[in-house]
């Protein structure tokens, strides 16, 4: 009987297909409070042999199971992993203009977001995750991480990572060279954020004396590592994963 070998760059990829094709949670919701608001985040372990952990902030649509998919995916791996919730429980909208709503509410209040994120930050060691963490997040929950690693308030953080985030930088902020190093995936054909967009963020981390890395993906379109959607695009999904799962391996 002919064997079929599988390289270890072939796995993460079979992995991927697989993922997109059907998902069953293996880990658990958690209801959790910040200032006296309910909230309800995702929380899956690596158990015993965790290198460390990763908190993944959610997209617009808030957190639902394609951030518990990855939760699962990087669990695999090694990870303990906690998706926050930014926007509360029960609140997971659908249209567009409630999406920008939630979304907006928190770009005004920069102090709720960060507030809300070290929260969930907070609860995701107190479910037991491993102290040296990694804070990334997709599209909105890209911009969230990046608001964390100019405010410095996160303790034991290893990097960051955006998936075609936002990139721009608030009057008034900056990054400093104590930052942790970033990690960066853009689609080459986001039309949400612009090439001209990574560039200025290299620059400014170049200046401070961040450590970075950033793939661009070409043909990709912003929202491109989001299975089953129009955006989808696989090469880049499966490059970026890849690449990304390398710099945890590097980061913890």
């Amino acid at each position: 009987m002919k064997k079929i070998l599988l390289s270890t760059t072939t796995l993460p990829l079979l992995a991927l297909s697989m993922t997109a094709m059907a998902f069953s949670p293996a880990g658990e919701d958690i209801s959790y409070r910040v200032n006296d608001e309910n909230f309800q985040g995702y929380f899956v372990s690596a158990a015993d042999n965790a290198k460390g952990s990763v908190v993944i902030v959610h997209d617009w649509d808030g957190l639902d199971d394609y951030e518990r998919q990855r939760a699962d995916m990087l669990a695999d791996e090694g990870y303990d992993v906690f998706a926050v919730d930014l926007f509360g429980e029960g609140n997971r909208p659908q249209a567009v203009e409630d999406k920008r709503a939630a979304t907006n509410r928190l770009y005004q209040d920069r102090e709720r977001m960060r507030s809300l994120t070290l929260g969930g930050l907070a609860q995701a060691r107190e479910q037991g995750a491993a102290e040296q963490t990694v804070i990334m997040g997709y599209c909105f929950g890209g911009a969230v991480a990046l608001e964390i690693a100019r405010s410095g308030e996160a303790d034991n953080i290893a990097a960051y990572a955006s998936f075609h985030g936002g990139l721009n930088t608030p009057d008034g902020q900056a990054y400093s060279g104590e930052t942790a190093p970033i990690f960066i995936a853009h689609g080459g054909a986001d039309s949400a954020v612009s090439l001209e967009d990574v560039a200025t963020l290299a620059e400014e981390l170049e200046t401070a004396g961040v450590t970075y890395e950033v793939g661009i993906y070409s043909g990709a379109p912003h929202a491109f590592s989001v299975f089953g959607s129009d955006a989808y695009h696989e090469r880049a999904d499966e490059r970026s994963w890849t690449a990304f799962n390398n710099w945890l391996a590097e980061m913890l």
